[in-house]
């Protein structure tokens, strides 16, 4: 077994854009691009974790591992446990939570945060970017971390808090990217709390391992992958990947 496992929960019935995950984007569907990132870290094991058969079918077809879990899961993190679990037998020491909906994620982005959990310095590490604009720091849709110093491609930072709303001048503030990783024992820990109160009020699921002590680390990425959450957001990624391409 692989001392590094990266999960990635895909769904299709988002509230706000059902059906993203198999949305083209340069003719390929979204999740075959977040899956084909993962891959290229050659970190470990990669599956897609999924309730929809539509998925589990783009995956195995495209001859990736797909787990169909259970519909009853709360959040994306409850169902990478469930392969963890049973599939994984919990043995990973490292777990990586990669969203589903960031197909032009840097594959080294991904390959920073699994070198600097295997330092065993927190719980849990994230990733964050600099805001390019007002516009994007006023955008909800954003999700802002704080933390208690300076990021740059040298460092991590403790993270002090996360919202979507911006209502005081923070002077450490970064575009946070939907990416986590937990140590064993602290996805253990995280599944067994109960979900917390800013979790439940801001829907944000990384708030619950703030409230409940544990760390969370953060480091700094210099392009911000783009998370698909509305029918704008899938236009301009299709965009980016386009011109990249």
């Amino acid at each position: 077994m692989n001392k590094t496992a990266i999960i990635i929960p895909s769904r299709l019935n988002a509230t706000r854009l059902p059906n993203k995950p198999i949305e083209l984007i340069n003719n390929k569907e979204m999740i075959l691009h977040v899956y084909e990132a993962a891959k290229k870290t050659n970190t470990g094991e990669v599956y897609v974790a999924t309730p929809d058969q539509k998925i589990f079918d783009v995956i195995s077809n495209y001859g990736g591992k797909a787990i169909l879990t259970s519909l009853n899961h709360k959040t994306g993190t409850d169902r990478i446990y469930e392969v963890f679990k049973t599939k994984l037998k919990s043995q990973p020491n490292i777990i990586i939570n990669l969203q589903g909906d960031m197909p032009n994620i840097s594959p080294q982005a991904i390959t920073d945060l699994v070198s600097y959990m295997n330092k065993g310095q927190c719980d849990i590490a994230t990733l964050a970017s600099s805001f390019n604009s007002d516009s994007e720091l006023a955008d909800e849709n954003n999700v802002k971390v704080a933390v208690n110093e300076k990021l740059d491609a040298n460092n991590f930072s403790v993270a002090s808090d996360f919202f979507r709303t911006v209502s005081k001048t923070h002077e450490k503030l970064y575009h946070h990217v939907g990416i986590y990783a937990f140590t064993n024992e602290a996805l253990i820990r995280y599944v067994s709390l109960k979900r917390s109160k800013l979790e439940l009020e801001r829907k944000l699921e990384q708030l619950r391992a703030l409230e409940n002590n544990m760390s969370i680390h953060v480091g700094y990425i210099n392009s911000s992958p783009l998370s698909v959450d509305t029918k704008n957001d899938l236009i301009e990624v299709r965009k980016i990947m386009e011109n990249n391409d």
